[in-house]
């Protein structure tokens, strides 16, 4: 799905930000992408992918997945979770996330989305000036400013559904 990616990328006028790797997953897990990047782990912007359950506020809305956009040293906190949407913490297993998010596990990335899908940013990222979300491959990132991520991301607003970040993790 880089293809669409690209596309996206180029017509929002962000084409020259997209980082190709030459090897295959170079960039699926974040350990792998800050690698690839050359930066620390926490700058790597993982989209986490989750259900949403037909009796939610977000579903009446016409969602059916919603992806937390956190930073690469974060863990979604299950008890903030529920807090904020309501429901149970359940990710999308791999299989689905292509049909419904419209990338693959490994390059999940908060933009360029099939319709149906809520992005929310998760408050882990506000720590940094630059961060590297996927590009809709195992082997692509992006480098965007908070700003640009949320302009491109579409989001639907910043959440605080995170724990095990460093708050001064530079």
């Amino acid at each position: 799905m880089i293809e669409k990616v690209k596309q996206y990328l180029d017509q929002q006028g962000y084409a020259d930000r997209l980082l190709e790797f030459a090897e295959p997953g170079a960039s699926a897990t974040v350990e792998l992408a800050a690698q690839a990047v050359g930066c620390q782990p926490a700058h790597i912007a993982k989209s986490l992918g989750f259900a949403v359950p037909e009796a939610s506020a977000l579903a009446e809305q016409g969602f059916r997945c919603l992806l937390v956009v956190a930073a690469g040293d974060a863990k979604v906190d299950n008890s903030r979770f529920k807090q904020q949407f309501g429901f149970k913490a359940k990710m999308l297993p791999a299989e689905q996330a292509e049909p419904l998010i419209g990338h693959a596990v490994g390059g999940v990335c908060p933009f360029a989305l099939n319709p149906g899908v809520a992005v929310y940013l998760d408050d882990s990222l506000k720590r940094f000036a630059t961060v590297y979300p996927a590009a809709g491959s195992s082997n692509s990132a992006v480098r965007l400013s908070l700003p640009e991520l949320e302009q491109l991301s579409q989001a639907q607003s910043w959440v605080n559904v995170c724990k095990g970040w460093q708050e001064d993790a530079q």
